[in-house]
């Protein structure tokens, strides 16, 4: 977990959209083993450690079902602290008869599902950094099939899936956006992340400290893909957590630079990626 805490900037708190909160309550605590930390009537605030929240969802008014081949949110992961709690989180999904996709990365092991809104979800454990391998300013990623025989070995039967184990955080999150080259720009120039990985001219990988991604953008619905409406499923926004006041401030400014929309109210700092996803600037 030393790529998300400070000093390097890492996504904290992803906050999405559902249409049906009790609904996605259910779900996101019996399936994935959250708690609650905070509820009105129309949002919540889940919890692993029960001290802080890095994953909201939210009701709008109107909702409207997900849109397809809109810009957005394509999947946020939950990084979990190592092989064993993701080889349980597979039996336990297994027994609850729920589907799930599976990738090796290289540089992790991910497990992919949806949530009863189709947001999806990605649950995935990294490898030791030692193993990743770079070529240059590069690493190498794959999309290889997950060795579950391995994997499972290291499930713990005396101790099954129960709760999101208390050091788990938001490991990245992943956006399908409307072009690359003005979001490299904005994530880049803007945001001071670096492209740690390009996939042809489909998708870019973007890091601080050199972690694999905290970031991922991808034109997968397509190149001009509008946004989508503001009370649909979703994402509603992500939040990046910086070292100090400082590096926000020079980070407002570089984004000012280049032209991005920064609004500022009452020491909320949010600004806009060229798709229009949303991103909370806090320290």
């Amino acid at each position: 977990m030393e790529f998300h805490k400070k000093p390097i900037t890492f996504v904290g708190h992803v906050k999405v959209k559902v249409v049906n909160l009790q609904r996605s309550i259910e779900f996101y605590k019996n399936v994935l083993g959250f708690d609650i930390l905070e509820q009105t009537s129309s949002t919540v605030k889940l919890t692993a450690d029960g001290k802080t929240s890095f994953l909201s969802l939210e009701q709008p008014e109107d909702v409207i079902p997900k849109q397809g081949r809109t810009t957005g949110l394509y999947h946020f992961a939950i990084l979990l602290p190592d092989q064993s709690a993701l080889a349980n989180i597979v039996v336990h999904l297994v027994e609850k008869g729920i589907r799930f996709g599976s990738s090796d990365h290289l540089v992790s092991e991910a497990l992919y599902l949806h949530d009863p809104d189709g947001n999806e979800i990605e649950i995935y454990r990294d490898r030791v950094p030692s193993e990743w391998k770079w070529h240059g300013d590069e690493v190498d990623m794959a999309v290889d099939p997950l060795d579950f025989e391995t994997l499972l070995k290291f499930a713990t039967p005396d101790k099954p899936w129960r709760r999101m184990p208390a050091e788990t955080v938001m490991g990245h999150i992943h956006l399908h956006v409307s072009e690359l080259k003005k979001t490299e720009e904005f994530y880049v120039k803007g945001l001071g992340m670096d492209v740690v990985n390009r996939f042809g001219e489909q998708a870019l990988f973007l890091s601080y400290g050199k972690y694999h991604h905290h970031v991922g953008v991808n034109t997968w619905n397509g190149v001009g893909a509008p946004p989508p409406a503001k009370n649909s499923v979703g994402l509603e926004s992500f939040t990046l957590i910086f070292d100090n006041e400082d590096v926000r401030n020079q980070t407002v400014t570089n984004l000012k630079q280049i032209g991005a929309k920064v609004l500022e109210e009452n020491n909320r700092f949010i600004t806009f990626d060229p798709s229009g996803n949303a991103i909370v600037l806090a320290v």
